[in-house]
């Protein structure tokens, strides 16, 4: 159980924005898994303040798709300002700031991480934020800028008293971007400096792992990225291993053609037949990542317009596994 301040969460596992990722038919399946908090993609508060027909279709979502957060991007305060308002015309249950995102063109406008390096800045925007938003207010941030600027103590101590309600954690500096080894010890030490929850994230592609970034960190929660692109059963298996330290087997190929499928499907039916088999192109890759004498199939996928074509190369994954088992 975890309560994000009025909102109670039946589990401590989030489905992190991502950027072309984080949509809604992505957010369906990996509900479907286990995750319970799930967010749209980060949405950036000029497009949203334009109103921009691609942005009201990252913001698409329906009655099942709950609890729903959703994660601003901006630095200038009438955008942000204006950002959240629009919000109110939509259904969302978390607003996250985000402070984070190392991305070039992001810092580049001194937003996401860049708004590390302006701690006064970034609690005036929290604050105005918090004061006009309906919703609870949340900050993602990370451990600093580079090794020799390590701010999340303080950067999650000027956040509690802009009052937010929870704060996320990525444990990487923003020059590492998502290399090199997360920081336990800086996320426990902000665990250890605030009142309200922390939700950590970083490198968490195994039950394992986090187990160990709860153990580590003290951490109330753990956001999953990168570690469910392709895998949506992580969060089953997090879940069971947490609760009996019991490893779920890892889903057999016929049980990932079927969600492959599926999701195909989903994107389609959102999306329409031409750009939906063009968005799954790449979560075809995610999915068969392992897979044996896959390379043609990948190849094909990466040229693939129609729905049709795409379930065959889907299908043919299923063929090989099988010719597989009777070589071996």
């Amino acid at each position: 159980m975890l309560k994000i301040g009025k909102l109670k969460l039946k589990s401590n596992l989030i489905l992190a924005p991502m950027a072309g990722i984080s949509d809604l038919p992505y957010r369906m399946l990996n509900r479907k898994f286990g995750c319970d908090l799930a967010f749209v993609e980060m949405i950036n508060c000029r497009s949203i303040s334009f109103k921009s027909k691609r942005t009201k279709k990252m913001l698409s979502s329906n009655a099942q798709d709950r609890p729903l957060g959703v994660q601003l991007l901006g630095c200038e305060e009438k955008y942000v300002l204006k950002g959240v308002e629009v919000l109110k015309d939509y259904e969302f249950d978390l607003l996250d700031f985000n402070a984070a995102c190392p991305a070039k063109k992001v810092v580049r406008r001194k937003e996401g991480a860049g708004l590390l390096l302006d701690p006064q800045k970034l609690s005036a925007l929290l604050k105005l934020v918090v004061k006009n938003s309906h919703l609870p207010v949340t900050v993602k941030i990370r451990i600093g800028w580079d090794k020799d600027s390590i701010n999340a103590r303080d950067t999650a101590l000027a956040s509690q008293d802009a009052g937010v309600s929870a704060i996320f954690v990525h444990g990487r500096t923003k020059a590492q971007g998502y290399s090199g080894s997360v920081d336990y010890d800086q996320i426990a030490i902000v665990k250890k400096s605030v009142k309200l929850p922390v939700i950590a994230s970083g490198d968490i592609f195994s039950p394992q792992l986090a187990k160990q970034m709860l153990e580590r960190t003290g951490c109330d929660g753990l956001t999953i990225a990168r570690g469910a692109l392709g895998n949506p059963w992580l969060f089953t298996q997090i879940s069971e291993y947490l609760k009996t330290g019991k490893l779920i087997p890892v889903p057999k190929v016929g049980q990932i053609v079927d969600t492959m499928l599926e999701h195909l499907d989903m994107c389609v039916d959102f999306y329409g037949e031409k750009n939906g088999v063009i968005i799954f192109r790449k979560f075809f890759s995610w999915y068969t990542k392992g897979f044996r004498k896959i390379r043609q199939q990948r190849e094909a996928s990466s040229r693939i317009k129609t729905r049709q074509e795409m379930s065959v190369v889907i299908q043919n994954c299923r063929d090989l596994a099988k010719m597989e088992q009777q070589i071996g």
